[in-house]
Formats: C-alpha cells, structure tokens, sequence
C-alpha cells in the first residue's frame, strides 16, 4: 500500500472508531446531563472518546502536513458549519 493509500484507509478507520464511540454515547446516555456526569462508566467513556478524537485530529494534521489541504481551508469550512448550525440546530 502507498503512502496516498495508507493515508486515507487509516483516517476512514479511524474515523469509523469515532463513529462508534459517538454511537455508544448515544445508546448509554440520553442527556449531556447523563453523559457529563461524574461517574466511572462516564469517565470511561470520555477516555475513549478523547482516544478517538486524537486519532482523527492526528490523520487531518497528517493529511495538512502532506498538503492535502490547509488549516485555512478547514477553519474556513468550519466558520461556514458553524453558520450552519447557528441557522439549524441548538448546539452554538
């Protein structure tokens, strides 16, 4: 496998972690409340996720160090979602 391909099989496994842990939050926790809580199962939990999320973050830093894209393409695009989720949803 080259460089190109080990990049992005890498970042969709990883991001495919993130995906399942988010899921397993979704399914243990039915509130923030729930899910902030200062408990074991939460703390271990959020271990998990913050693995996860270091992994996603290391492969975006991985494909802007290769040129793949920029840091001002990404913070661009996130001012456009957070536009976005101002407009559509409750989370800004």
């Amino acid at each position: 496998m080259n460089f190109h391909q080990q990049l992005m099989t890498i970042t969709m496994e990883e991001c495919g972690e993130l995906v399942q842990v988010c899921s397993k939050m979704m399914r243990r926790f039915e509130t923030t409340e729930e899910a902030l809580a200062d408990t074991p199962v939460v703390a271990s939990m959020r271990a998990k996720m913050i693995e996860e999320v270091g992994d996603v973050m290391c492969m975006i830093d991985l494909m802007i160090q290769h040129g793949y894209l920029t840091s001002e393409e990404i913070n661009t695009r996130i001012s456009e979602k957070m536009e976005k989720l101002r407009k559509w949803s409750d989370l800004t």
